[in-house]
């Protein structure tokens, strides 16, 4: 088998099991597993299907990263349960779902998966970084369009999108978000600053959308080169466009560091992390088993034990 690595947007996933998985499936004391079934049966597909042999589970250790929202208070703003001075913002998840990530941690590290996440940085941040940096092929798998940023065919990262749900998953590569969205993946963060992105809280400059960002990206390059263009008297850009960019000039001066996924955290390596995929041994496959009895995990624990176990 050809080493792969596989990095997750586990709360990406875990959200999606959340919603797709009936929360009427319980275990004793009424408290709902359908997120924890729902993540462990992806992942128990995910990394057969697509041949993974290194995972890591990225972590939001901080969903809403205070550097961010600084540079653009609206970041994220309308996902903010309650506001309240002198303490961190609260992402609304549900009491359902919340009671629950507790036994996806605990499952995960029975299962010897290594789950990474950075102080003060979001998962996709751990995620561009081991991208940037693995020497192996790389899936992404996620349902954030942030991500499509990091597709790279020279180096081998792919998104592995799972926004149609996991019977319709989409494998990104260069081709794909070209053919999408008109731009490069290295563009893509540009692109997205200009259109905005209002599941992110980001305004976008104002007149500029999809079909417009795309075409002046295409004719300048980047942001950078654009914002140029509207600086020289000279150049070819309308002057409708300049009144745009110009109406803007203080979100573009800072949105580009909120929307570009940091790439260079520093990180435990894939072996520090324990990446490597491998059979669970008995006494964590014992436990595993006992958890799958007393939380009501139904197969979705066989199945995760299964796809290990072809990791021989």
């Amino acid at each position: 088998m050809t080493d792969r690595l596989m990095l997750l947007d586990t709360a990406s996933l875990y959200f999606r099991a959340f919603y797709g998985v009936p929360d009427t499936i319980r275990r004793g004391d009424g408290t709902p597993v359908n997120a924890v079934r729902g993540l462990l049966d992806m992942i128990a597909r995910l990394t057969t299907d697509y041949g993974a042999t290194h995972l890591v589970a990225c972590w939001d250790n901080d969903w809403r990263p205070q550097w961010r929202v600084d540079l653009i208070p609206s970041y994220k703003s309308h996902r903010v349960a309650e506001a309240v001075a002198g303490a961190p913002d609260v992402e609304v998840v549900p009491d359902a779902l919340e009671a629950q990530i507790p036994m996806i941690r605990r499952v995960l590290e029975l299962a010897g998966i290594a789950v990474v996440g950075a102080a003060d940085h979001e998962a996709d941040d751990v995620i561009g970084t081991y991208a940037s940096h693995a020497e192996l092929p790389v899936d992404v798998v996620t349902g954030d369009r942030d991500l499509f940023q990091i597709v790279d065919d020279a180096r081998q990262v792919r998104v592995i999108y799972t926004a149609r749900g996991m019977k319709n998953l989409e494998v990104l590569t260069d081709a794909v978000v070209v053919g999408k969205y008109s731009v490069l993946p290295g563009q893509y963060a540009d692109y997205a600053t200009l259109r905005g992105d209002t599941s992110d809280g980001l305004p976008g400059v104002a007149g500029i959308g999809e079909k417009t960002a795309a075409s002046l990206l295409g004719e300048y390059g980047t942001l950078d080169g654009l914002l140029a263009a509207a600086a020289d008297p000279g150049s070819g850009l309308s002057t409708a466009v300049r009144s745009k960019l110009a109406a803007a000039a203080d979100y573009l001066a800072v949105a580009p560091a909120v929307v570009k996924i940091v790439r260079n955290l520093e990180l435990p390596t894939l072996e520090e992390a324990g990446a490597q995929l491998h059979p669970v041994p008995g006494g964590s496959r014992a436990e595993l088993e006992r958890l799958a009895t007393e939380w009501n995990l139904g197969g979705s624990v066989t199945r995760l034990l299964e796809a290990l176990d072809l990791r021989r």
